[in-house]
């Protein structure tokens, strides 16, 4: 029997899937990038095990029969989402309420803006059945359950050809009876056809919000079930025998079993490991209070926030634009995403320039790839720069087609504004990082944050390409990339903890609490939270149980997330210490705070973690070193025009050693360009540390 000695976690990205394999024994990491398969992304997270396995020197089967740990991060979910390619849901809800998915909730990203239009609500009229039933607030039966007419409507809804049914009675959340009922009834009438109850799902008082979390959770239940089943099988053909993880939105991993019973917790998967990643860098390499994590991917540029050893997580996860769009209705990692990727497409309209949203994917890609792309990317301006050498790209595994990368932007952006090509090609990549420092500013901005007072951590392949140019535009005290940067997502998830929120909708007030009835519910959820706990496998010493509550001011529209340093509301004591959290926690996101109010508490939350590890992730193995006797190359820098760069390969940088630039730090998968006026530093951790010359904070 193989030793199980490999942890293995990936990525799957619109143009990459990226791989982080780590060998235990010998405490060397390996990564990898291989080309995501659209039409069969299985194959593609293959490819990428192929990879690995030739890079340590065995074959397919023995590397994942020795693998006690898969971690799969994956965007199906959210790209089922955002092309309508879901399942056909039906939405059952309480009789008199069947605009809740259309009444939405309030908000103008534009006061003066009358004309944007909202998206159709995520089930239409014709799929929406109103159930005869109402609970009162207090969870009394105000109209019991008509039950022959629930039956009747589900024989309508399995001849409607749905797929999926979401149940969201009101104040289910007070008393499940005829929410349990339903999905009773749906067992024994409609079998085999999934369904998700809100109150079981997500139970909060917002009734748009749960509505949408149920909805979309149960419309990707047929998808995401098949997904998975795939992936395990597939994996376990192989030789697979160990643990299949999938990333979820708020930043840990569950089991694919729970994944598939609830998938609407993977809608953010991908993006929310960046930081995770980040955060540990961070603590391990410069001890930076407060963390701008940025993943740029060939398709998005992600951006996360890290305070004080937190990531910072909201309650309102957005699928687009904020208030333009739907909401999960679920806690998540916060992460503010613009189309500015590697892959993002630039052009001339109306004789200005423009690059992204749109990008070329993984099929056909850039220009420079050679697989049919015509228009021209911001990889393909790296190519055009010198920054990426063509010869060398996924280490020498594909050869870019420079000349073709030329000729596109000369056609597509040069000729039309006038500029050598290589001018426009320096232009793509600035704009290119004016809406990454957008991105940045909008997100820190929005937390109180000064840039300036942060180091940012850039990942992803093409992170490097304007690291030090960002970091220099926000004033930042550094821009770190870890030697696992171009893998980012997929290393936080090799690191990240198996964790599962349990909550309950239970108002309570600091002035009159009712101990007896918020401590029933408060047991309860601990102990929920302590099977789970039992449930992994992992020991007791490496889980911890968290209790938050959902505290707001009187009369406040919108409560806040605090977390409580006790497990159990008892006494005045801890009554008082639930008040004191809040005006702290309200006092660092809104830099104001009431002490003389009374506190009101609507729902309260427990999270258990459970750590798959106790070391850090260790440092990358870059393979094979490359040889080569040219040490520099010609290299476009706006400002300086073209000038000759040394170029080191990562490995060959010494722990401590500063390289001034220009300069080009060479991996396998990806590379840090040093201006001319900046110095990169090689850390312990195998970090490079850019800063610009002066700047030594």
């Amino acid at each position: 029997m193989a030793e199980n000695r490999y942890t293995i976690a990936t990525d799957m990205g619109g143009t990459f899937t990226d791989l982080v394999l780590e060998d235990r024994r010998t405490e060397q990491v390996h990564i990898v990038k291989s080309p995501t398969v659209l039409d069969d992304p299985i194959r593609g997270i293959l490819a990428a095990v192929d990879l690995a396995a030739a890079e340590i020197g065995v074959g397919r089967r023995e590397l994942l029969a020795g693998t006690d740990t898969f971690v799969h991060g994956t965007t199906r979910a959210l790209n089922a989402i955002l092309t309508g390619t879901t399942a056909r849901t039906a939405f059952l809800t309480t009789r008199g309420h069947p605009d809740i998915l259309l009444f939405r909730e309030g908000g103008r990203v534009d006061p003066f803006d009358f004309t944007r239009r909202y998206p159709a609500p995520l089930v239409p009229r014709a799929l929406t059945w109103e159930v005869s039933e109402r609970v009162g607030a207090d969870g009394t039966v105000v109209t019991p359950l008509d039950e022959a007419a629930v039956v009747a409507k589900l024989r309508e809804v399995v001849a409607a050809g749905v797929e999926a049914v979401a149940v969201c009675l009101l104040w289910s959340i007070a008393n499940p009876a005829h929410e349990l009922r339903v999905g009773e009834l749906i067992e024994e009438h409609a079998p085999g056809l999934p369904y998700t109850l809100s109150h079981r799902l997500n139970p909060i008082v917002r009734e748009y919000r749960r509505a949408c979390s149920t909805v979309l959770d149960a419309s990707l239940k047929p998808l995401m079930t098949e997904y998975l089943e795939a992936m395990r099988r597939r994996l376990a053909e192989e030789g697979l025998a160990g643990r299949l993880l999938i990333v979820t939105s708020g930043g840990g991993v569950m089991d694919s079993a729970a994944v598939a019973a609830a998938p609407v917790h993977v809608i953010g998967s991908g993006p929310a490991m960046a930081p995770i990643a980040g955060r540990d860098v961070v603590d391990r390499t410069t001890g930076h209070q407060t963390v701008l994590v940025a993943d740029t991917g060939g398709t998005s540029y992600d951006v996360g926030v890290v305070r004080d050893g937190e990531v910072s997580s909201t309650r309102e996860a957005w699928l687009g634009a904020p208030h333009l769009s739907h909401m999960t209705g679920l806690p998540s990692i916060d992460i503010k995403s613009v189309g500015a990727g590697g892959g993002s497409i630039a052009a001339v309209v109306s004789g200005l320039l423009t690059v992204g949203p749109r990008s070329a994917g993984a099929r056909p890609g850039p220009v420079c790839y050679g697989q049919g792309g015509t228009e021209p990317t911001v990889t393909d301006a790296a190519v055009v720069l010198g920054y990426l050498d063509p010869e060398y790209f996924l280490g020498g595994r594909v050869t870019l087609d420079i000349a073709a990368a030329e000729r596109a932007i000369e056609e597509r952006i040069a000729a039309p504004l006038g500029f050598t090509t290589v001018q426009a090609a320096a232009a793509v990549m600035q704009l290119a990082t004016e809406h990454m420092v957008r991105a940045i500013e909008d997100t820190t901005v929005a937390q109180g944050i000064d840039p300036a007072a942060a180091v940012l951590v850039a990942g992803g392949g093409a992170g490097g390409f304007n690291a030090i140019d960002i970091a220099s535009r926000l004033r930042c005290a550094a821009a770190v990339i870890p030697d696992t940067g171009s893998v980012l997502s997929a290393a936080g998830a090799a690191i990240s903890d198996l964790s599962s929120d349990f909550a309950a909708a239970c108002p309570a007030t600091t002035q009159d609490f009712d101990f007896a009835r918020v401590g029933a519910v408060i047991d309860g959820l601990v102990e929920r939270a302590r099977e789970f706990v039992a449930s992994t496998g992992v020991a007791g010493e490496l889980a911890d149980v968290r209790l938050f509550a959902d505290a707001r001011y009187p009369h406040q529209v919108w409560e806040v997330e605090v977390p409580l340093p006790t497990l159990r509301i008892g006494s005045a004591v801890d009554v008082d210490a639930l008040a004191e959290a809040f005006h702290k926690m309200h006092e660092k996101l809104f830099a104001i705070s009431d002490p003389a109010s009374v506190v009101e508490v609507v729902g309260w939350r427990v999270r258990a973690s459970c750590r798959t590890r106790t070391t850090a992730l260790g440092q990358v193995e870059s393979g094979p070193a490359r040889a080569r006797t040219q040490r520099t190359r010609p290299v476009y820098f706006t400002g300086h025009g073209l000038v000759q760069a040394a170029v080191r390969t990562h490995d060959d940088i010494a722990s401590g050693e500063v390289v001034a630039g220009p300069a080009i730090v060479e991996t396998p998968v990806t590379v840090v360009v040093v201006n001319p006026d900046a110095t990169a530093t090689r850390a312990s951790t195998g970090a490079l540390i850019l800063r610009r010359n002066g700047d030594h904070r």
